[in-house]
């Protein structure tokens, strides 16, 4: 089966870039999404990093009534443990390969590539970046939680055992319950990942304090 390759934005640094971060967007987004956000984030100026944000394919979600839209997964239920589908997952999981060898293929090692995502994107990118066999720079993780609800991913690969992960959660998150990326975090430090965790007053969406925390630590990450 030929794996479907992912249309997306691509923001590209004023030089060649040395580093690239690939940004996952939620349920029913795209990369249009988020794309804007590259110059809020407040980068120093002459920067190489290169910012991918593909858009996730179409399909009907369960939840909202069979509706079609932009979705790494279906959303069978509500229930944390049977939210999402984990055949879909691992479907998204192979496009994001393809993303990240694409970087390869330019020249950008795997150490030099952030996977970070919201809500849905961002549970693709803590399931994807936990089972990737090649070092990454680091896994941001937005307002989610795992696919397994309270278990890590199947087949881990240790290369990220090490990795720097951040996650981040609104306290009034009304979509994914803020003790839903609680747990995900406590069986990441149980399990000897280097997840650092922050919330923020806010909702399902990211805020300017946010930010620029997550701009600090992508300069830490990619330095």
């Amino acid at each position: 089966m030929t794996t479907k390759k992912l249309e997306r934005i691509t923001v590209e640094p004023s030089s060649e870039a040395t580093s690239c971060i690939i940004w996952l967007h939620g349920l029913g987004d795209s990369g249009a999404g988020f794309s804007p956000i590259v110059p809020v984030l407040s980068l120093p100026q002459g920067h190489t990093i290169r910012f991918v944000f593909p858009h996730a394919p179409e399909q009907a979600v369960t939840i909202n009534q069979g509706a079609v839209m932009r979705s790494w997964y279906d959303i069978k239920s509500m229930d944390l443990h049977n939210r999402a589908d984990l055949k879909d997952v691992l479907v998204s999981e192979e496009m994001i390969h393809h993303l990240i060898q694409e970087q390869l293929d330019n020249g950008i090692a795997s150490e030099k590539i952030i996977l970070a995502g919201f809500s849905q994107g961002g549970v693709m990118s803590l399931f994807t970046g936990l089972r990737y066999p090649h070092k990454l720079a680091g896994i941001l993780a937005m307002s989610c939680y795992l696919p397994n609800g309270d278990q890590l991913p199947p087949q881990l690969s240790i290369a990220n055992k090490q990795t720097p992960i951040l996650q981040h959660h609104g306290e009034q998150d009304e979509v994914v319950p803020f003790d839903a990326g609680q747990m995900a975090n406590r069986l990441l430090l149980e399990n000897g990942y280097q997840a650092e965790w922050e919330s923020y007053p806010m909702p399902h969406t990211l805020i300017a304090e946010q930010l620029g925390d997550i701009t600090d630590w992508i300069q830490k990450v990619l330095k």
